[in-house]
């Protein structure tokens, strides 16, 4: 069961790809996409390595110990829409909005991780979950906002065809 989940939800990511990332503001969501798929990574490596999560259940599972599916692909998507959402609006909306993607994430994974073998909790919580999803919808959200302040010359300006 848990390796359909598994297909199932590389299926529904690889699905969505043509929706989110549209041609306007490209560079801005493949940004998303790549420095979560960072962040993600490095936040799971140390849980992981810590001993706090375990994926019993994973793609290469001889190569990897985290789930990359889910730190490579469905979490950056994920901060893609948020972001997509998020763009124009005012810090409090922001705010609220997080806790649309946080909260729902955590008790999904929450139940996940008593229902299937996909996660098991040593030293984990469903707040660590929470607390985790929050920080890193956050980090993206700054580091968005320091992108957006950055003067963008357009290359076909006269001082660049001299």
């Amino acid at each position: 069961m848990e390796r359909l989940m598994l297909r199932g939800l590389l299926v529904a990511c690889l699905a969505s790809i043509p929706f989110l990332f549209k041609k306007k503001g490209l560079i801005i969501w493949l940004l998303v996409f790549f420095s979560k798929g960072v962040l993600a990574t490095i936040v799971d490596n140390f849980a992981v390595g810590t001993g706090r999560i375990k994926y019993p259940v994973r793609f290469f599972p001889k190569i990897f110990k985290t789930n990359i599916l889910y730190n490579l692909l469905y979490f950056p998507l994920l901060s893609v829409v948020w972001i997509q959402i998020t763009y124009y609006a005012p810090p409090a909306s922001i705010l609220l909005k997080s806790l649309y993607f946080s909260v729902p994430m955590s008790i999904c994974q929450w139940w996940m991780e008593k229902k299937t073998r996909l996660f098991e909790w040593k030293r984990w919580s469903i707040f660590h979950t929470f607390l985790c999803v929050n920080f890193s919808l956050f980090t993206i959200r700054g580091f968005i906002s320091i992108i957006k302040k950055i003067p963008v010359q357009d290359i076909n300006s006269k001082n660049n065809l001299q």
